[in-house]
Parts: structure tokens; C-alpha cells; sequence
């Protein structure tokens, strides 16, 4: 993989990959570091990666592994009550944003990787490593979960 196809890409999907990280962090700092770290380790790795049409995938798993990291390090050395909130990404409906920051984290991901990055339910099986079944299960979990909170937040507006 050369330097420009590498830039390139990276570039395209800056907007997508914040929004995954934020999806998982809630700090802006923290997004940006894991970010930061997945682009830095995906870099080093570049040569492992077999088949370039593969890159979106691959770069979104590492920075899901970044992320991760983040969280599990925070577990180790922040009290979830020093956690900021998360305010709502500009443009976002805020209702909906803090009913998806309401789901648990294993729905919101792929919530976030299929209706706003438009992976599809074979990539995002991929990238997460579950069964298809697996990520259609939680699809449709998800959007029970985000109506039943979408019309909980329209009774109480």
C-alpha cells in the first residue's frame, strides 16, 4: 500500500471514524487520541493488510480496538462520575443522540456502523467478528430499543 492510497483513504473516512469513536467514548480528547492511535498503528501495519479494497473494514477495526483500549484503560484510573457528557455532534438531532448514547454499547456500535457509515450486515459481521444473524439480531434490537426511547422522550417534550 503506497502513501497516497493510504492519505487518501484515511481522508475519506476522518468524518466516519469520529463518528465510531465517539459512539464508544464520550470525551472529545479520548476520541481524538484513539483516532490519533488507530490511523498511527494502521501505518505501522499497512503491509499486513492483503487486499486493498478491505482498507475501510480493516482501519475501522483498529480504531474499535483503539477505542476499546481507551475504555479499559479509563476502567483502570477514572471514576465514571469524572466522565463529562457527551454533548450531541453538530447537526445531530440532540434527541436522538441521547437516546443512542442511551443503548448499550454492543447495539449503538452497530447502529452507528450501519445507518450512518452504511457498512453493510456481512462488513459489520466482519469487522466486529460475530455471526451475520448476530448483528441482524441486534439491528432489530436496537431500533426497538431507540423507539420505545424516541416515543418515551415525545410524551415527556
Amino acid at each position: 500500500m503506497d502513501r497516497q492510497f493510504f492519505i487518501a483513504s484515511a481522508q475519506a473516512m476522518e468524518r466516519s471514524m469520529y463518528c465510531i469513536a465517539r459512539s464508544y467514548l464520550r470525551c472529545e480528547a479520548d476520541c481524538e487520541d484513539a483516532l490519533q492511535n488507530a490511523l498511527l498503528r494502521a501505518w505501522e501495519k499497512r503491509n499486513t493488510l492483503r487486499e486493498e479494497r478491505y482498507f475501510r473494514t480493516w482501519l475501522t477495526r483498529i480504531l474499535i480496538n483503539s477505542c476499546k483500549e481507551t475504555l479499559r484503560r479509563q476502567k483502570r484510573e477514572t471514576p465514571a462520575a469524572d466522565f463529562p457528557e457527551a454533548a450531541a455532534p453538530q447537526g445531530a438531532d440532540p434527541a436522538l443522540w441521547e437516546s443512542l448514547r442511551a443503548l448499550d454499547e454492543k447495539y449503538r456500535i452497530i447502529v452507528v456502523l450501519h445507518y450512518r457509515d452504511g457498512y453493510s450486515v456481512r462488513e459489520i459481521a466482519s469487522i466486529l467478528r460475530v455471526p451475520e444473524s448476530t448483528v441482524k439480531t441486534r439491528l432489530f434490537r436496537a431500533r426497538q430499543q431507540l423507539k420505545s426511547l424516541l416515543e418515551r422522550e415525545e410524551m415527556f417534550a
